[in-house]
């Protein structure tokens, strides 16, 4: 693999504790092409714009989908991967639904790894702190012929990252529009999935949301997954969560969230879980927490919920699920607890 370094680091300039996330990159990146059938010339380099013709045919068919991933620093120093090639199954998955060629594991590991090592630099060490890694993969033949593309380019680019919420959440369940189908793409990182919530999100912050709870498409009868994280609740002492399908992402946060709860001895339930289901629980108190897992917000607590007009609060409480299972799993990210689940990755 071609590598080549830049001369000065860009962190000097730099205030890793004022930044919004997702605006500052690291000083590398990595490039990867596909042509005439097979994956050819990766490079790590410095990050920098790429050039690319207007008829690429990712502006025009919007064959692209990408991964996100983080690498966290211990109180030693040392640099881990959270459970990364179940990342890479996930974009193979992602980029066979639309067509696009498997990135091969073995190289994947391997620019991830090298490009890490090169950028630790920009890992803080201390809860919350991490390396936001941003795997990704995009049609770049330039033609507009209504097909699959040929080429196709797979890069890697990290981001330093911090808390990413740092005020209460509330969310409205969506009685209108639908974030994906049946037999669609809703189970892949495909881009067009956000550009699409974009719109109805926007809506929602207007009436003093921060995300939506999306529903099935066909009647918004059962809950499915927020915009940006899949969703667990807690009904007196179990915790339920939907099913993953063919529109609703298998979150890795979500699945280490499941297997600490039953590790932790906490009834847990994958089932269905209806609209009016919840909103019976809220009315009767039996509804106790509901937060969302995933990468970039690995747990958040959410506090209250709007569905059809009407608002529904939920209590403050003790012994919170929310704040435990967090705790379980950034114990593990950090290298601070033993790891049973064998889900650390030493960079």
């Amino acid at each position: 693999m071609k590598i080549e370094k830049i001369k000065k680091s860009n962190i000097s300039k730099i205030d890793l504790d004022n930044f919004d996330f997702g605006s500052v990159f690291t000083d590398h990146m990595f490039v990867c092409s596909y042509k005439e059938g097979q994956w050819v010339n990766p490079e790590i380099k410095p990050f920098q714009s790429i050039s690319i013709s207007p008829s690429a045919s990712v502006f025009h068919y919007g064959q692209a989908c990408f991964e996100g991933m983080k690498a966290f620093k211990d109180d030693n120093g040392k640099v881990w991967l959270f459970r990364p090639k179940e990342n890479h199954q996930r974009i193979v998955k992602s980029s066979e639904r639309l067509a696009m060629p498997a990135f091969p594991e073995e190289l994947f590991m391997e620019a991830l790894t090298l490009l890490i090592k090169i950028d630790k630099h920009w890992i803080k060490k201390g809860i919350g702190n991490s390396l936001y890694i941003r795997p990704f993969i995009f049609a770049d033949q330039e033609s507009i012929g209504a097909t699959e593309s040929t080429d196709y380019k797979f890069m890697i680019i990290c981001a330093p990252a911090n808390t990413y919420y740092t005020s209460d959440v509330k969310v409205k369940i969506e009685n209108s529009y639908s974030r994906a189908s049946k037999g669609g793409v809703g189970f892949a990182k495909a881009a067009g999935n956000y550009a699409a919530q974009f719109y109805p999100t926007n809506l929602a912050k207007k009436e003093g949301f921060q995300q939506i709870i999306w529903t099935d498409s066909s009647n918004h009868e059962y809950i499915e997954e927020a915009g940006t994280m899949n969703l667990f609740f807690r009904i007196n002492d179990t915790l339920l969560t939907a099913p993953t399908s063919d529109s609703i992402l298998d979150g890795i946060t979500r699945k280490s969230i499941i297997d600490l709860a039953k590790k932790e001895g906490i009834k847990t339930e994958i089932r269905p879980i209806k609209v009016s289901e919840l909103i019976s629980a809220a009315k009767s108190g039996d509804l106790k927490e509901i937060f969302g897992s995933g990468t970039a917000v690995v747990v958040l607590p959410i506090i209250g919920f709007g569905y059809k007009n009407t608002n529904y609060d939920l209590p403050i409480i003790e012994n919170s699920w929310a704040i435990l299972l967090k705790k379980k799993l950034n114990d593990i990210q950090y290298n601070i607890s033993n790891d049973p689940f064998n889900w650390r990755h030493e960079v």
